[in-house]
Parts: C-alpha cells; structure tokens; sequence
C-alpha cells in the first residue's frame, strides 16, 4: 500500500467521531476499490466491527486501538517458552508460564480511563465516546 492509502486507512480509525469515521471509509472506499479490491471487500464486510470502538469511552480508544498490550505480555512467554521447548512436562510449562505472566504483570500501566468501567458494566451506553444518558441529563 501507498503512503496516501496509509494515511486514509489512519483517518478512519482517528476520526473523533463515528460519522467522521463513515465518511473517511466512503472516501476510502471510492478511492482504492479500483487498485485494492480485496482490501475493500474486507474491510466493507467487517464495518462495523472495525468502528465498534465509538461505542466505548473516550479514554479507552487509545487501549483499543492497539495490540501492542497483547503483543507485550506474551513476549517474554514466547521467548522463554521456545528456549524451554521438550525440557520439561506440560504442567511445568503450564506453570511456568503462569509465572512469567504474574511477573510481567507489575510492570502494566493501569488503563486509561479505568473510572468508567463501571458505568460499561452497568450498561450505560456510550456514543462516540460520551455516555448518552450526560446528553440527556445536560440538556
């Protein structure tokens, strides 16, 4: 893909609100269904899924976005686990994992945001970001 096809592709997922979203996935559309039809198609299919993110809080957009945090945590697994490899039984790997796991867990940031999981567990819904039920209230 072209730099100009990056940067429409980082419009829709950075747009601050879902409409913009549409609108940046119209252009895109439009603009690259001729050269990559398949990406189009794929990305078309899975619209909505892709742009659920809106439907969360603001502050949590960010952790959403990426599959660093994922990535992160199972790199010392992977790395460990690979060396170790036909050494030991499958309830020492099991357990050693579990281990490293705990490890890297002191050094994880604490999420974005982490004041408003109670109001998703509660079922509040939330608009490009904003809880629905403040635009009641405020107006």
């Amino acid at each position: 893909m072209t730099r100009r096809s990056k940067a429409a592709l980082q419009e829709i997922w950075m747009a601050a609100s879902r409409e913009d979203a549409h609108r940046a996935f119209d252009s895109f559309i439009v603009n690259h269904e001729a050269k990559y039809p398949k990406a189009v198609a794929c990305l078309t299919r899975d619209r909505e899924a892709l742009l659920a993110f809106y439907d969360f809080p603001a502050e949590h957009w960010v952790h959403i976005r990426t599959t660093n945090p994922i990535e992160s945590t199972f790199a010392t697994v992977r790395l460990r686990t690979a060396k170790t490899r036909g050494c030991v039984s499958r309830q020492n790997m099991l357990a050693m994992v579990f281990m490293l796991a705990k490890s890297a867990e002191r050094g994880w940031r604490k999420l974005k945001g982490a004041g408003r999981l109670a109001e998703l567990i509660a079922g509040i819904q939330f608009k490009n970001g904003v809880p629905e039920n403040s635009k009641k209230i405020a107006a």
